[in-house]
């Protein structure tokens, strides 16, 4: 046989775009469009209704950067129409090649309700199958012009990403408003068109079915009359239908596909526009699920839930109705798809608590598994976490976006740090907007790497950000995908009953142990220093805000917990550590926003622990200790003058009384409190670290060396830091002065001051007090480089064969060796509030009140020693999407830890990122819990959220061993029990015969208990 796949493959394609999609609607009539463009920030409908509209032409450029504009659409349907599916088909002027991020719209009916959504992808709204002819339409659509930030790949910085110097130059051009008749045939064939054409293309040359499908098609295109598309569908469907018809081999792959559309919470488009995105995707979901019975939609963030409710109740309503029809599947049970790095352990787990508490709530539905496709990385803190929230599964998909190295499984048990299993899927079609092309189908195949374990993966499919979600195309192609030889097997179902089915198949999946590490966006760790600034101030304001008012609660009558606004800012807080507000890869508005949302929970939350402390009366100053730690140190009176105190865990204490053992003295430029002795040279570095206690110098080389790193990366500008970054610095070696600024037997403090680059201003002071080794970096940076990092080094003359970073509820050990390419490529990695280096028998902390991202490296001198460089990542210049991003004033604090275990590491970061507080109360009321054992570590105390008075605290194990103890109550316990993080009852806590609470804890252990209050306590 002659080989004319040229031939074929080339007529088929033409026909198929120049004839049969043209002809798909039959017949059109233009719709006569008014419009009226709404000034500053989207008005409701009532006021859009309301408003003035002056007549508006096809071809018309509309729409400023982030504006509003309103159409009025009116038109009839031809009476000669009747019997005909007939829809509406708006083309707003789309452009580029992405169906989100650009103009959108919602459709209207003159009452106010929400009808559909027009996007790039899907411009029709139904108006009949079959209408009646005659039918009068009115819509008003509410068109956003939103920029397309992504355009030209982000090759270079743009003023759009803030309404505040986007400009008002028009960026769309009105294309079509039609009332149309769509040829269902012509459609249909169109759909059969793209299965066969696709799955030919990704068959092998080899493949008896490739050519099967060819010469089908060519068959087929001989019987199309070009001349009547339309009068000859039909007999090309029919032609076709044998080849369409040949089943899947029986061992064919199963797919299981669940409708899908990834909103990003914020991303290239600030908080407000995601609100309308929702309606908008949402309401297309709803009129999708009207037209197929078989379609199921998963949807996660109940944020994205809430904020529907509350705007759009008509589309709210549509969600409950397909909820209980079972179309509708809320997943993942978290407020928002979070960060998976940096936010705080405690943040974690009321992500999972507020989002599986809505979904229950207002749906009955109880989530079963995490839907996180999308941040960078995840740490492994999350089995332990999801598994408490009684979770069973959790998907991911970022990581298939490795640089270096390809992850070894799509189907597997990840265990965590504490030892927690949780079954994980990470789909092989490698996308959540899949679309069931032929590409992707082919992809899912042959990227499976379970294959001879398991037979099946998972796709979600829709157009995501905006594109609209799900489309009738997807689903017809699904259906014709179901058994269809050559290709896998496509079932629409729920996510659960996916994971069921793949955990019953393979019940001895691989495992994969600690951290799930993205190879790629590493820079998210510190870029927008001030929104992760925020974030952390946060957490623990929070943290104090519920401890004080808890304790106000039990001891000052009259005090009411408020329980209100502590849930509302809670909120606030876990709706921007969404996956690109907290790693700072928005626009300039998105962060903006979030830097004054962060100053607003500030002030709310100083607030409301003022007004608890304050509860408990006023009859001298105290000091109040949010950590979990007793606390020895030197803090200010409020009158500025240093003061050394000593403070229980999680109470107070008088402001005066305690000695110090020794004073602090300071000669020239050295400071020395008998623990440690620190010499500041000329150039502002430290020359050397003494530890007295252990009689060894700290330092290898220059301490706290400042490097400014060239940091251009290969393309993601806010989210990548590449290697090469290392290769080109400067060290900040000239001091604009270094002196002695403070003098005092409790304190010695040095300033340093500097200026760099294109005009940067830093100043550092060098502070070391009475009774601790803890030196403290307090830093100011006016910052105006571009595409550079600032990173501060420790040459640590220590050989350690791993660091410990902590991460949420625990820490995590990294190699410091690079002898495989899986290390190698973790250059740059997250940390909480400290990361630890050790040999036996000595250890070093380093800590900080808000940085996230650092990289340990270690060479071996020519002296035979090994030097251990722990660099802090302190702040970035990115240009894209924020041009200004990081740019201004900065201030916060890191410090060095000498002579640490892991234990004073712990402990010394509660103590930097929760200042002691100075308070005028009365009397000393007992903390609200204490703990007597080592390890056990309390991170959350407040009353239970069902507002019964119960008190709840959380507790981990924080050294990484086996912990014992008992918590005692500063309250009658009339008793105790072990909860989930929902705070329902697991199991009877055990209760020792002196009414304390006993704890036995396996390393890294979260354990949530609930402690009844005695009757008239």
């Amino acid at each position: 046989m002659h080989d004319e796949r040229r031939r074929i493959e080339e007529r088929v394609e033409r026909v198929h775009n120049q004839r049969i999609k043209p002809a798909i609607y039959s017949a059109t009539v233009p719709f006569e469009v008014e419009a009226w463009h709404a000034p500053g920030e989207p008005v409701s409908f009532e006021e859009a209704a309301a408003a003035r509209y002056t007549p508006f032409a096809m071809d018309t450029p509309w729409g400023p950067p982030w504006g509003t504009t309103w159409f009025r659409m009116r038109g009839r349907v031809p009476a000669e129409w009747a019997g005909r599916r007939v829809e509406a088909v708006i083309d707003l002027g789309f452009v580029g090649d992405w169906p989100g991020n650009q103009a959108e719209a919602l459709v209207h009916l003159p009452d106010g309700r929400p009808l559909k959504a027009v996007n790039p992808l899907n411009q029709y709204v139904p108006i009949g199958n079959p209408v009646s002819g005659g039918e009068e339409i009115d819509y008003l659509v509410e068109a956003a012009s939103n920029p397309d930030i992504l355009a030209n790949d982000f090759a270079a910085p743009t003023p759009l990403g803030d309404v505040l110097t986007a400009g008002d130059k028009p960026l769309y051009t009105f294309q079509r408003a039609d009332i149309a008749v769509l040829d269902e045939e012509v459609w249909h064939l169109d759909l059969d068109l793209q299965v066969l054409r696709e799955l030919m293309v990704h068959l092998g040359e080899h493949e008896p079915r490739r050519h099967e499908i060819m010469h089908a098609l060519d068959r087929a295109m001989d019987v199309l009359d070009l001349d009547d598309i339309s009068g000859s569908a039909t007999a090309v469907r029919e032609a076709l239908a044998p080849v369409l018809a040949r089943p899947a081999h029986a061992s064919a792959h199963t797919i299981s596909g669940v409708g899908h559309a990834h909103i990003d919470s914020a991303w290239l488009w600030p908080i407000r526009e995601t609100k309308r995105k929702t309606s908008r995707t949402f309401s297309n979901v709803t009129s999708l699920a009207d037209e197929y019975d078989d379609f199921v939609f998963a949807c996660s963030q109940a944020q994205q839930y809430e904020w529907v409710r509350d705007n759009y109740p008509h589309v709210w309503a549509r969600i409950q109705e397909s909820v209980k029809k079972g179309q509708w599947a809320p997943v993942g049970g978290m407020w928002v798809e979070a960060d998976g790095n940096l936010p705080g352990g405690e943040a974690i787990a009321r992500q999972l608590i507020h989002g599986k508490r809505f979904f229950i709530e207002h749906f009955g539905v109880e989530t079963k598994g995490v839907w996180l496709p999308d941040s960078f990385g995840y740490t492994a803190a999350y089995p332990q976490l999801a598994k408490l929230a009684g979770n069973d599964w959790f998907l991911t998909q970022k990581i298939s976006w490795n640089q270096t190295n390809k992850f070894p499984h799509h189907t597997f048990w990840w265990e965590g740090i504490d030892g927690t299993r949780i079954f994980t899927h990470f789909p092989p079609v490698d996308t959540y907007n899949a679309r069931f092309s032929g590409e992707e189908m082919d992809r899912a195949v042959r990227n499976y790497s379970e294959k001879g374990g398991g037979s099946r993966s998972l796709a979600p499919f829709g157009w995501g950000d905006g594109g609209g979600g799900p489309t009738r195309e997807i689903m017809e192609r699904a259906r014709r995908l179901a058994d269809l030889e050559g290709s896998p097997k496509v079932v629409v179902e729920h996510p659960d009953e996916f994971f069921a089915k793949a955990r019953e198949e393979y019940p001895d999946a691989p495992v994969w142990v600690g951290e799930l590490y993205l190879e790629l966006h590493r820079a998210t760790y510190t870029s927008q220093a001030r929104t992760k600034q925020g974030n952390r101030r946060s957490e623990h304001r929070l943290r104090e805000a519920e401890l004080w008012a808890t304790t106000a609660a039990l001891h000052a009558p009259g005090y009411s917990y408020p329980y209100e606004k502590l849930d509302r800012l809670w909120k606030t807080v876990l709706l921007h550590q969404f996956h690109d507000i907290l790693p700072g890869s928005s626009i300039a508005w998105v962060h903006r926003e979030a830097e004054a949302e962060y100053a607003r929970v500030a002030e709310e939350l100083e607030a409301l622990t003022a007004e608890a402390v304050a509860a408990l009366g006023a009859d001298g100053t105290r000091v109040f200790n949010t950590s979990p730690f007793d606390r020895a140190e030197v803090v200010r009176t409020p009158e500025g003058a240093p003061a050394y105190v000593e403070v229980p865990a999680s109470g107070s204490a008088p402001l005066a009384g305690a000695e110090p053992a020794q004073p602090v003295k300071v000669e020239g430029l050295v400071l020395d409190n008998g623990l440690v002795r620190v010499e500041v040279a000329p150039d502002g570095t430290l020359a050397s670290v003494r530890d007295l206690r252990a009689g060894r110098e700290v330092l290898a080389d220059k301490g706290n060396l400042l490097r400014l790193h060239t940091d251009l990366p290969n393309y993601w500008d806010a989210w990548d830091i590449d290697k090469h970054y290392k290769n080109r610095y400067t060290d900040l070696l000239d001091a604009d002065a270094v002196t002695v600024v403070e003098e005092d037997a409790l304190l010695g403090a040095i300033r340093v001051t500097r200026s760099f680059g294109k005009g940067s201003q830093l100043t550092q002071t060098i502070t070391l007090r009475a009774g601790g080794p803890r030196i403290d970096f307090e830093t100011e940076i006016d910052w105006h480089e571009a595409e550079k990092i600032l990173k501060a080094g420790f040459p640590v003359d220590i050989r350690a064969p791993h660091s410990s970073a902590e991460i949420q509820f625990g820490h995590i050990q990294r190699p410091t060796h690079t002898n495989t390419s899986w290390e190698a490529a973790r250059f740059e990695v997250s940390g909480h509030r400290w990361v630890h280096i050790a040999e036996p028998g000595y250890g070093v902390a380093v800590i900080n009140d808000s940085t996230y991202g650092h990289d340990v490296s270690r060479t071996v001198r020519e002296d035979g020693g090994t030097t251990t460089r722990v660099s802090l990542s302190l702040v970035r210049a990115p240009r894209v999407p924020d041009p200004e991003a990081d740019q201004g004033k900065h201030r916060f604090t890191y410090s060095l830890l000498p002579g640490a275990t892991i234990e004073d590491a712990v402990a010394e970061g509660y103590a930097l990122n929760l200042p002691l507080r100075v308070a005028d109360a009365a009397g000393a009321p007992e903390p609200v819990v204490s703990v007597a054992g080592d390890g056990v570590t309390v991170e959350a105390v407040k009353l239970a959220d069902d507002q019964s008075g119960d008190v709840v605290v959380r507790l981990y194990e924080s050294r990484g061993g086996r912990a014992s103890g008992v918590l005692r109550t500063g309250f009658p316990l009339a008793g105790a029990r072990v909860t989930d993080l929902l705070e329902r009852p697991l199991e009877d806590a055990d209760v020792t015969g002196d009414g304390g609470v006993a704890v036995a804890l396996r390393p890294f252990q979260v354990l949530t208990l609930r402690l009844r209050r005695a009757e008239g306590s």
